[in-house]
């Protein structure tokens, strides 16, 4: 399996044969692609064939964590907060440490989970015969959005202006702590200051938006998939019209949503360490992160909505058509006529019991997202608050808000 996108692979889909449209669907490649890709396979950090996620959450966090950790010493190894000491700094364990390594360690994780789940459309097959040629067309466009030169640009000229923020927000500081040396004189940024502006904090905020980016392009393609002729069945087992596999793809993002989550986390409990806060107040910000998270997933399952409503209401509409004459049948055996009847005679066919169907097909649901489904990405945007919270607020209280937010 390739990795990159060879030259003809954003050709015109609708020339390709079937075989190919359903091997081009099936083999969307999320964490492929694009020119930062490219710099990493240059340097040997990854194959076609092998994103070697672990290695490269290594190099990056020694990159990022690391190096400011060794141009501080031997004031790094200092414990005392007080001093602002590295080690007690929430704020690079949390974006320099784990959200890095979260977010590398992601990549594999989403790849193969989105693979999965677009693959399931080809082998259902879930798409119409004569709408594969536009499917195939759409991927083909994801891919060259996914391998966008411009779409990275932005994200580094993003995290160029994280990093001048930082830098303006370094001088801005009334004390000291290992980034800034205050003085009467003013702010002198540290060799480890200036590491974290120039490389840690810029790469930090890249690979999130680089992961932002690339689940929009995800987003759209579901988006324009759902709008083609789908082949669903309202009575499926899975009471999704069969579409009940794709509420599980959330669940591939976990590691990255945890990566987001602790960097905000750090700043929560930044805020904590400093100043009070109500417990009223830290429920309203995990709560309110949580609907973001879940608006995130929610946003490309909700173009779903409007076909599995349509299924679910030609299928009440035809199984109760059945059901009338099925059960009307069922009275005149009975009854010898039935109780309301009419001059007109009615056929005797033998048809079968839709009762079961009809039932089935009510229970219906046009909501791809649910609960159950989104428990493990739930706990990852959750927990690095709760640990957060529970260093100043009463843990008790903390791990019951966390219980009730995941069972709502």
């Amino acid at each position: 399996m390739s990795g990159t996108a060879p030259k003809g692979e954003t050709s015109n889909a609708t020339d390709a044969a079937p075989s190919d449209r359903h091997a081009r669907i099936a083999d969307f490649l999320a964490s492929h692609g694009g020119p930062f890709y490219e710099l990493q396979s240059r340097l040997k950090l990854l194959h076609a064939n092998a994103l070697q996620s672990g290695k490269r959450a290594v190099l990056f966090v020694a990159l990022a964590w690391g190096m400011p950790f060794l141009l501080g010493l031997p004031g790094s190894l200092s414990l005392d907060p007080s001093q602002g000491a590295y080690l007690t700094d929430p704020g690079p364990w949390a974006k320099f440490f784990i959200a890095i390594a979260a977010f590398v360690l992601a990549e594999q994780q989403v790849e193969r989970g989105l693979r999965i789940k677009l693959g399931q459309f080809a082998r259902a097959p879930l798409i119409a015969p004569t709408s594969m040629p536009a499917a195939a067309e759409a991927v083909s466009d994801a891919l060259r959005r996914r391998d966008s030169p411009l779409a990275e640009l932005v994200c580094l000229a993003m995290a160029a202006f994280a990093a001048l923020l930082s830098f303006l927000n370094f001088h801005t500081s009334d004390v000291s702590f290992w980034a800034v040396r205050h003085t009467a004189d003013g702010n002198t940024i540290t060799a480890a200051g200036w590491w974290s502006i120039c490389v840690s904090l810029p790469l930090f905020v890249f690979l999130f938006l680089r992961g932002v980016w690339r689940h929009v392009v995800w987003a759209q393609l579901l988006r324009r998939i759902a709008r083609l002729e789908l082949r669903l069945v309202a009575a499926h087992p899975d009471g999704k019209g069969g579409l009940g596999f794709l509420s599980q793809y959330p669940n591939a993002y976990a590691f990255f949503v945890f990566g987001m989550s602790a960097a905000i986390a750090a700043a929560v409990m930044k805020h904590l360490l400093q100043e009070s806060l109500s417990m009223t107040t830290f429920t309203m910000i995990m709560s309110g992160w949580l609907a973001i998270v879940i608006a995130f997933f929610a946003y490309p399952l909700s173009a779903f909505s409007q076909p599995l409503a349509r299924l679910k209401e030609a299928g009440l509409l035809m199984l109760g058509v059945q059901a009338t004459r099925f059960h009307r049948a069922a009275e005149r055996k009975v009854l010898g006529r039935n109780v309301l009847a009419d001059p007109t005679p009615e056929p005797n066919d033998e048809i079968a019991d839709p009762s079961k169907l009809f039932d089935t097909t009510n229970k219906l649901s046009s909501m791809l997202i649910s609960r159950a489904a989104v428990v493990p990405v739930a706990a990852a945007a959750l927990i690095p608050f709760a640990v957060a919270g529970a260093t100043r607020l009463p843990y008790k209280e903390v791990f019951s808000v966390l219980k009730k937010l995941l069972l709502l």
